[in-house]
């Protein structure tokens, strides 16, 4: 895996990755920045979201569950000081399909957890990462 981060000017950056995306990271302007961009701690904690929701569809699709959308909402809090590392994370899954097992759910979710996030394992580190989940059934005639 290779990412590259280039400085534009002020305190905006542009990351790049090996597979050819990009993205702009910036800070706010009260650290020089003018806000173009998400800032870099805000990217982590969203590789976390995407990290866990690629599983937990991976997960379900291959247990034969008929999931429709899969939202991952988190919330964390940091250090007071320098480092100011995430101390609590707090993931909230939306996950919509059609006759859901909850069963199979609550094994996506600690799988993910346990085994397969390597982003929530390795946050897992410096801060408590907490979870929860709702269930809601796809009324939709896809």
């Amino acid at each position: 895996m290779y990412s590259r981060v280039k400085w534009l000017d002020y305190m905006t950056f542009v990351g790049e990755t090996g597979s050819g995306h990009s993205v702009v990271m910036d800070g706010p302007p009260e650290t020089g920045g003018r806000n173009l961009g998400v800032r870099p701690m805000e990217m982590l904690l969203m590789g976390m979201g995407g990290c866990t929701a690629f599983d937990i569809v991976m997960i379900l699709k291959k247990s034969r569950q008929a999931v429709t959308d899969c939202i991952v909402e988190l919330k964390a809090e940091r250090a007071e000081s320098d480092p100011k590392v995430f101390t609590k994370i707090h993931v909230h899954y939306v996950i919509t399909g059609r006759t859901l097992s909850e069963k199979h759910v609550q094994r996506a979710l600690k799988l993910s957890a346990e085994k397969y996030c390597s982003a929530s394992i390795m946050l897992g580190e410096t801060a408590t990462v907490t979870h929860d989940y709702e269930i809601i059934e796809d009324e939709s005639t896809r």
